[in-house]
């Protein structure tokens, strides 16, 4: 009998890794732009291709899990991830980087469905399942807001190349780990791969990401956006009716209708567009406003890791005693709390320590929305079709982080471009003023510029009104932020129920795909 701590440990670590490499990359843009001469575009895109390409294949590989093995999944993905990193460590231009990136996302769809399935059938009974779901969650969240610390303290000590060689041990250990202490687990009853499921559901996941990715700067009432996500829509809808018609499909899609499943992967959704939102708006906050560098604005956002941790571990625990409905609830009212405070920040000198007060409140909603709605996600699928439950948990994860960024981007964006044409020094070249409308940190280097050329008054008024035009965009963000948590808090108060309508220990609130299926999750 395997130790489950152990076991635990080695899914924790697995999960940990994934979703570090979803921000680890980030503080190292702009050492791409010197190295490799990157364009703005291809710096998009080596964040990007990671991300559309595990959000595109999630539903798949969590699928083929269930049929094939869950532990073999994993190990085969860890494998991907860490050659795949290895290999980017090694390219010479940025094409051949977003190459390896697109790799190193195929290797974390393949890995990450198969962590929590693993713990939904290792952990059958409802309160340590929510133990340990709670913990998964910590870790995630935790790895994601750790993502700039560690890449900002590899940056101060060696080149851009290191953030991504090191994650080949790393992922060798974590692989070593996994086959040691990992038992086999699939689906006893699976059918033959529901092909047309597997491609209509990557299809409908790569378009609207994509489209969510291209947007901002296409426009989103622009022909092109329309299309995608018109065309994600009838894809979408291909993928349902091929589902509701198959005899074994790979996602039954009546799940939907059963509001412990739908309404929490709603707030899964919310809780991680205002989280990537965050960490899109306070870096930019912490490393251009304030002058901090890479690694100084990673240690400045330990309060969010710390905070997410202790409310995820704390959350599914109070969620199984005082019901997912209340606990989530409060998550969410939380974050939206914090927006509000967040929008009140209108100086480049507010005191640290109020900012990290306000980002504990939002760490402690995050952990308290995020954990408990994963639980609930999880207790309504069959522990038979678990891969299938953890990819589209996932999915609401990444596909939410993207919208948050997307949408948060372009709302910050449009409110400083405005309010900088308004204040626009006279004086400041049309050339110049066009680069400062790029971003503030490319106001930042065009002030330096004009005053470093002999004229530092107008350098230092170009500085000014730029850090005024971000700080309107970053309160304006914040509250669309703050509505979007409110807005889900009352979602969650109407439709989620507090507990499951079923004993959790066959499973509970599931949706059976027939007699069959019933019969053999009752011998489960």
């Amino acid at each position: 009998m395997r130790s489950k701590p152990l076991i635990l440990g080695a899914l924790l670590f697995a999960a940990f890794l994934v979703n570090l490499d979803t921000t680890l990359v980030n503080v190292a843009l702009p050492a791409l732009v010197r190295e490799l001469h990157a364009t703005t575009t291809q710096l998009q895109w080596v964040v990007d291709a990671y991300n559309l390409v595990f959000a595109a294949l999630l539903l798949t590989f969590g699928a083929l899990s269930d049929r094939f093995g869950r532990k073999g999944m994993l190990l085969a993905g860890l494998a991907v991830v860490g050659a795949a990193s290895l290999a980017g460590g090694f390219t010479s231009t940025a094409a051949e980087l977003i190459a390896a990136r697109a790799v190193m996302g195929l290797g974390a769809a393949m890995t990450f469905p198969a962590t929590l399935s693993l713990i939904s059938n290792v952990f059958t009974e409802r309160g340590e399942r929510a133990r340990a779901i709670g913990l998964w969650g910590a870790v995630g969240g935790a790895a994601i807001a750790m993502g700039p610390i560690a890449g900002g303290w590899l940056l101060e000590h060696f080149t851009w190349v290191s953030i991504f060689i090191v994650m080949a041990p790393i992922a060798a250990a974590a692989a070593i780990l996994a086959a040691l202490v990992l038992p086999a687990s699939k689906d006893p009853g699976a059918q033959a791969p529901d092909i047309p499921g597997l491609i209509l559901s990557a299809a409908t996941m790569a378009l609207l990401v994509f489209t969510i990715i291209e947007a901002p700067t296409h426009g989103w009432t622009a022909a092109r956006s329309v299309a995608g996500f018109a065309g994600a829509a009838i894809l979408l809808a291909a993928f349902i009716a091929r589902e509701r018609a198959a005899a074994h499909p790979m996602l039954d899609v009546r799940l939907f209708r059963n509001p412990r499943f739908s309404v929490a992967s709603a707030a899964v959704t919310i809780s991680f567009f205002t989280l990537f939102g965050f960490i899109f708006l306070i870096t930019q906050y912490f490393q251009f406003v304030r002058g901090y560098a890479p690694l100084s604005t990673g240690v400045r956002l330990l309060p969010v890791a710390l905070s997410v941790g202790l409310g995820s571990v704390a959350g599914t625990q109070l969620a199984v005693r005082a019901g997912t409905k209340l606990i989530v609830g409060i998550g969410l009212i939380a974050m939206a709390g914090f927006y509000a405070g967040a929008a009140a920040i209108t100086s480049a000198t507010l005191s640290y320590p109020i900012i990290a007060v306000q980002m504990v409140v939002f760490g402690l909603g995050m952990g308290l929305t995020s954990a408990p709605a994963t639980e609930s996600i999880m207790g309504a699928v069959s522990r038979s079709r678990a891969g299938v439950g953890s990819a589209v948990n996932d999915s609401t994860r990444l596909v939410g982080g993207t919208l948050g960024v997307a949408v948060m981007g372009s709302v910050y964006a449009s409110v400083y471009g405005s309010r900088l044409t308004a204040a626009m020094p006279h004086g400041v070249p049309g050339q110049v003023a066009a680069i400062a409308h790029q971003g503030v940190g490319a106001a930042y280097a065009a002030a330096g510029t004009i005053a470093a050329h002999g004229n530092p008054g107008l350098g230092q008024a170009l500085q000014l009104a730029s850090t005024n035009a971000f700080l309107r965009g970053l309160s304006i963000g914040a509250l669309v932020a703050g509505g979007v948590a409110a807005a889900g808090a009352i979602l969650v108060a109407l439709f989620l129920p507090s507990q499951p309508e079923q004993p959790p220990g066959v499973a509970a609130g599931a949706v059976e795909i027939g007699a069959v299926e019933a019969r053999r999750e009752a011998h489960a």
